[in-house]
Parts: C-alpha cells; sequence; structure tokens
C-alpha cells in the first residue's frame, strides 16, 4: 500500500519588506500543522533567514500550488501568539501611513528577537532574576515590607500625597467616561500625579490590567521611571515597571519587551516606539505632552505615535489620556465640544509653585547691536546669580556657530555632500554637518583664498555659554564661589549617563546658569530656576511652515513653565520668576499671548487662521518625496506619479489636489537629491482611497527604464514639516 503524502498547511507570515520593493503583503509558507495567526517564526526568504509573524489569510486569498512554497524553518515556541488587538493596530497602521505589514510588525519587536533562534528564545524565556531598582524605589519597598504584618498579607500601597480640587476633579471625570481625553494643565499643575492615580486605579481593579505611559524624549524617561518605581514596585513587585526607548541596549529592550508581552510588566513607559509594544491587558494610555513633533516618527514607517495611541485605545477599549500646558491644534480643536471627538480637562493652577513667571520682552532694536545678551537680561541673570538662584538661557541650536565664513570671498563651510552648512564646533575644532555627519578639521584660513581670518556666523548653545563665561567671570554666589556655567544638548550628552550626571549638577544647586536647548524646556522639575530667557527665539516667526508659530508658543510656554516652580523657594528667597525673551518684533501676536500665557486665545486665532487658508486640522495631507541621483530625475519621477494617477482616474471627482513637485528645503544629504510633492483634501477618507489606489502606479513609474536613476520614494501621511 503505498505511503500517504504528508498534508501540508499554508501559512501566510509578514516579513520585513520595505513598501517600495513592490513586496507589501505577508508571504505564503508551508507547515506541517496550522498555526495560529500572531505566532513568531523564522523563515527563509532569498538567501536570508527572517523573523516572521504570521498573518491572517487575506479574504481574497487563491488556492496556491503548495509545493512551489518553502517551509518555515521554525515557530518560536513558548512564547504567546501576539493578539488580535495588536494584530489590527498593525495591520491599521500600515494600510494608513502606506507600508507594507511586515515592517510595522517588525518595527514593533526588538531588535535581539529578531536575529534569535527559537532554542535561544527558550533559554531567554526562564525566570529573570530580580531587577536592580532606583535608590528611592528600593527604599519604598524595604518599608512597605517592614510594614507588612504577615509573609502573606497584600504590600500595604505608599502613602499618597493629598490631592487638589482640580486633580480631584480631573480623575472624578475620568472614572465616569470612556474618553479620550484631552488633559490641559498648566506645567506644574500635578498632571503626573493624575496620570499614576488613573493607573492605579485600572491596575487595581484588574489583576491582568497593564498600563502604557508615553513620553516624547528619552531623556524624560528616567525621572518618570523613578516617580513610577516608587510608587508600584511596593504593590505590585520588582518587575512591575519597565522602560522602552531606543537608548536602551538591545538586551535591556528584549527583556523589557517579553515582560509586557508576558504580562509580568504591569506598566510600561517609553518613547514613540512603545506605541507598538505587546500588552495582552492593556487598559490605560498615557500621552505625556502630546504636542510634542518626537510622537511623529521621521523615518522609515512615518507613523505618529500619539495618533495610533488613540486609535489603539479605541480598538480595544482603553482609556487614552493626552496630557499637555499647550496642546496640538488638532487635539485642541477635537476637544472643542462643538466637535466633541475628546473630553477636555482643564487643571489652571500650579500645585508647590507659584504664579507663572512674569514676561519681560527685550526691543532688541533699542540694545546695542551685535550683543548676544542685552544690559537687562545680563543685569537679572548677574542678580539671580548672586542671590543663590538659577538661570535657564535656551537656544535651540546647538554647536558654536551655524556656519563658518570668509569675509574676503564670501567662502562658508558648506557641506560637500548636502546643501546645508557645516555647524562650526569650538571645542574639538570640528566642522559637523547635521545632516549627513560628515565631520573635518577646522582650516587654519580660507580653502579658497587663504585669509586667516575665518569667522563663525551666529550663535550656538556653546557659544553661549562661552560668553555667559566671560561676561560672569567676575560675579560670585552667595558662598563665594564664581558662577558655574552648564551646558546641555545633544553634544554633551551622547554619551551614556551623562545627561543624568549634568542634572543632577543642576538639581544639586552647582550650576547656577543653565544653557540648553529644547530637551531641557519641557518636563524637567528643577526647583531653583527663577529666571528662563530665550535669547534668539525670532526665526521660528519667519519660517514658511505653517506650525511655525504653534512650535515657537509651544516651546517658549513650556520653557516658562521651568521657572518658579518650588513656591516656599521663591517665596524664601523673595524673588518672582520670569521668563525674559529677547526680539526684534517683540509686538508679534505669538509674544503677546505669551504674556498672558493665553494659549485659549493663541490657538483660537490660529486656528481661525487655519480653516481660513484650509489648513490642518481642517484640511488632511500626504507628501509624496523622491530621492535621486539628481535633482531633474526626483521631479520627473514625481511628474510621472501624477501623469500616471491621470491615466488611471485614480481621482475622478478632483477630491485630492496634487501640487507639482519642488525641491525639498534641504535639497541635498549625503549626495542625493530630494524633491517632494504635496497631496491635500477636505476628506480624509479620500486621501486613503487615492494612496490605496497610487501605490502601485508608483511601482510600475519606478520601474520604467526612464526613472532608474530613483533612490527611493516615500509616502508621509499627515506630515508635520512641508
Amino acid at each position: 500500500m503505498p505511503e500517504q503524502a504528508p498534508t501540508f498547511h499554508v501559512v501566510h507570515v509578514a516579513v520585513h519588506t520595505p513598501v517600495h520593493s513592490g513586496v507589501g503583503t505577508p508571504l505564503s509558507y508551508i507547515h506541517s500543522t496550522d498555526v495560529p495567526a500572531g505566532t513568531l517564526v523564522r523563515v527563509p526568504l532569498g538567501t536570508r533567514h527572517l523573523l516572521g509573524v504570521v498573518w491572517a489569510a487575506p479574504k481574497d486569498a487563491t488556492p496556491v500550488d503548495t509545493a512551489k512554497l518553502r517551509p518555515i524553518e521554525a515557530v518560536m515556541e513558548g512564547l504567546e501568539p501576539m493578539n488580535g488587538h495588536w494584530q489590527r493596530l498593525v495591520s491599521f497602521a500600515a494600510r494608513y501611513y502606506q507600508r507594507s505589514v511586515g515592517e510595522i510588525a517588525m518595527a514593533g519587536l526588538p531588535p535581539a528577537l529578531r536575529d534569535m533562534t527559537a532554542e535561544q528564545l527558550a533559554k531567554r524565556m526562564q525566570p529573570p532574576k530580580t531587577k536592580k531598582l532606583s535608590k528611592k524605589a528600593a527604599a519604598a519597598l524595604e518599608a512597605t515590607a517592614h510594614e507588612t504584618a504577615a509573609p502573606a498579607a497584600a504590600p500595604a500601597p505608599p502613602a499618597l500625597i493629598a490631592l487638589s480640587a482640580e486633580q480631584q476633579s480631573v480623575c472624578s471625570q475620568i472614572a465616569q467616561n470612556s474618553g479620550p481625553f484631552l488633559l490641559y494643565g498648566s506645567t506644574g499643575s500635578g498632571k503626573t500625579e493624575v496620570y499614576m492615580r488613573v493607573v492605579q486605579q485600572a491596575l487595581d481593579a484588574d489583576p491582568q490590567a497593564q498600563a502604557l505611559v508615553m513620553v516624547p524624549e528619552i531623556n524624560l524617561t528616567p525621572q518618570l521611571q523613578e516617580r513610577f518605581e516608587a510608587r508600584f514596585t511596593p504593590m505590585y513587585g520588582a518587575q512591575a515597571v519597565v522602560s522602552m526607548h531606543s537608548g536602551m541596549t538591545d538586551v535591556q529592550r528584549l527583556k523589557s519587551w517579553l515582560a509586557a508581552h508576558t504580562g509580568q510588566a504591569r506598566i510600561v513607559l517609553g518613547t514613540r516606539m512603545s506605541v507598538f509594544a505587546s500588552l495582552p491587558g492593556l487598559k490605560v494610555i498615557v500621552v505625556d505632552e502630546e504636542h510634542d513633533p518626537s510622537y511623529k516618527q521621521q523615518e522609515g514607517a512615518r507613523y505618529s505615535a500619539r495618533d495610533l495611541a488613540l486609535w489603539r485605545g479605541h480598538d480595544c477599549g482603553a482609556q487614552v489620556i493626552l496630557g499637555s500646558a499647550t496642546p496640538s491644534l488638532e487635539s485642541w480643536h477635537a476637544s472643542n465640544p462643538a466637535v466633541g471627538r475628546y473630553l477636555r480637562l482643564h487643571m489652571p493652577s500650579r500645585i508647590g509653585a507659584g504664579a507663572l513667571p512674569r514676561l519681560r520682552m527685550v526691543d532688541m532694536t533699542q540694545q546695542p547691536k551685535k550683543a548676544v545678551f542685552s544690559p537687562p537680561l545680563l543685569a537679572a541673570i548677574t542678580e539671580r546669580v548672586q542671590k543663590g538662584e538659577q538661570s535657564l538661557i535656551l537656544l535651540n541650536r546647538r554647536g558654536f556657530a551655524p556656519v563658518l565664513f570668509c569675509a574676503d570671498c564670501n567662502w562658508k563651510s558648506d557641506c560637500p555632500h548636502c546643501s546645508a552648512h557645516q555647524v562650526f564646533h569650538k571645542g574639538d575644532r570640528t566642522l559637523r554637518c547635521h545632516h549627513c555627519g560628515d565631520t573635518r578639521r577646522v582650516p587654519h584660513a580660507c580653502p579658497e583664498c587663504g585669509n586667516p581670518d575665518i569667522l563663525p556666523l551666529g550663535k550656538g548653545t556653546e557659544q553661549l555659554e562661552e560668553e555667559l563665561e566671560r561676561l560672569l567671570r567676575n560675579v560670585q554666589r552667595p558662598d563665594g564661589k564664581p558662577a558655574h556655567i552648564g551646558r546641555i544638548d545633544a553634544d554633551t550628552t551622547k554619551h551614556k549617563g551623562a545627561l543624568e550626571e549634568q542634572l543632577a549638577l543642576v538639581h544639586s544647586g552647582e550650576v547656577d546658569v543653565l544653557v540648553g536647548t529644547q530637551m531641557v524646556a519641557k518636563g524637567h522639575d528643577f526647583r531653583r530656576i527663577t529666571l528662563v530667557a530665550a535669547v534668539q527665539p525670532d526665526g521660528a516667526l519667519f519660517s514658511s511652515d505653517f506650525r511655525a508659530p504653534e512650535r515657537l508658543f509651544c516651546l517658549l510656554m513650556q520653557a516658562a513653565g521651568r521657572a518658579g516652580r518650588d513656591a516656599s523657594y521663591v517665596s524664601d528667597q523673595g524673588s518672582h520668576p520670569e521668563m525674559w525673551v529677547q526680539s526684534f518684533d517683540p509686538q508679534h501676536m505669538v509674544y503677546q499671548a505669551l504674556r498672558h500665557h493665553d494659549y485659549p486665545s493663541f490657538a483660537q486665532q490660529q486656528l481661525r487662521e487655519r480653516q481660513d487658508a484650509g489648513m490642518p486640522p481642517f484640511a488632511f495631507q500626504a507628501l509624496v518625496r523622491a530621492d535621486a541621483k539628481t535633482q531633474e530625475a526626483a521631479q520627473a519621477f514625481l511628474r510621472a506619479a501624477t501623469d500616471a494617477a491621470q491615466q488611471g482616474q485614480l481621482n475622478p471627482a478632483g477630491d485630492v489636489f496634487l501640487y507639482p513637485p519642488i525641491p525639498m528645503t534641504v535639497q541635498r544629504v549625503a549626495n542625493v537629491e530630494r524633491a517632494q510633492m504635496l497631496l491635500e483634501t477636505t476628506d480624509r477618507r479620500a486621501l486613503q482611497r487615492f494612496l490605496h489606489a497610487w501605490q502601485p502606479w508608483l511601482h510600475w513609474v519606478r520601474g520604467q527604464p526612464q526613472h532608474k536613476g530613483i533612490v527611493r520614494w516615500l509616502v508621509d501621511v499627515d506630515p508635520l514639516a512641508l
């Protein structure tokens, strides 16, 4: 009797394939048994061996000849499949942002997992050792252990601070409504305490519940983790709180991801990447500083973590809280009662802090020419140092100067690979391109004419630090020590642990004047800072980006919130917190709104302008970008793509307007020319239908012989920078 042929099951697997590769859907493989959707597997693809996620068969799947399919190499045993909510999140993100399912799915998995064999994963899944806690969390855990009456008794929660009337009202409204919520709270109003109370309520109500708390930048994660660990590790155990961000090692990220996926971690704190974390018990999502553009990914799949958090919460029934002292105009509009998409909650009062700092405008047209610090501002900084108080100087430009310049022949330190200048960094005497990374030594003389007197143009944080050291060299603190100037920016914090060390110096009072970029303007709780100054903010007022005024207002409001956060300290010092702004246009509406700390009026005015101009949130946009060897080739591809859309009759009603292609603001980066074209419509669904139908045509155009010069192309839905 002949042997019966083995039966194979067709399994669809999502693997990492960029959308411009033309392979955007899950691939078909065979396996001896049926494999549940969401299971991690290892599969061959060409000569490579990749991690993939088993995906549900498409509804229009056609029968295939199993003899032509390659088998799955291994099933990652011991790991529960990603649940349906996670799979739907990935599918939606891929569909909405015009990427492949596999690319999004792999972006949601830790890098170390992608290279693991099934055996290595099984070893990793063994019970982990107890992690090392922060000193604060360890002390809280030990104190709780001593207070426990018997080993079997439930751990007593740490003592909670009394909520203000505003915090109580907000917590009550969150408990009584499903959301989503926009928590509009002044800097220092106690939003973090509200987040922790809502999280605790959800975790207490369900032993399987999990929470995701997102922050926009890595440097805000450690201080938030310390607070959450101190509150929740005594209640839920040492592994209850984990972090997820790109600053962690691959091993650390894998450990956090596994803790979240298995439910061992009850709370995940993370940056935008954490929106894809596997959290089977997700009940609460917090997006702190929701206005921050860092939530929008700018490489690869250009997703908005804030928007995906809202979609994910709706899909899985989790409450979503967006928090900010300066909400994005999109969120403010959505929380308008007439629109009703979000429930707006307001906390205007600062807790433990005095009134918001008063604004001191300096008209730079009336100050000495070329003065970096006007005499009134310098006098105010000097007075703060002499009283033992701290000042924060904000300039959102690192380096010593944006460019070196020769007055004899007009030579500038241009990057040889980009249409941008190389920035002068005096500390190590280098010129660095902040776009492609090219670095070279500063020339001893002008490369064009030999003039030895090449000069720096413009100011950077490094130059401000040097200038303040010169101006304050004879100023003493109350203890008789000279003024100490500190600087925090991407250059001074690039080494592991550097940021924590510098922040510790600020908190201890060792630093008298702190110079920094926007990374120190938000989220930090500096107790001794009583003066904040923005020395050169006017550049944003003349940007071609319609969002520039919003970003400047938010940055200055957030920076102002760093001053006077400790009311008792301010009272003891007899000071009043101040926000200084040096401007050549002091009557600009941004500064007038800032004077009164009046975000609602500013938002109303900006939304009115955007509605009149047909800009978001009253319109919906997408960018199509082409990178090529020449600018002509890039624009030719985009024009051909427009012609293809017309040929395919993809926009018969004219709902989507396609603008002509133009060079990008930074036209060349790393010897690649870049061009873009804008798509705009008042109907989000029409834009999505058009983009979905256009994808095959874009692939077809890219495959034509005349477009071989195209390096890559991409679609950016809901772009933040035009």
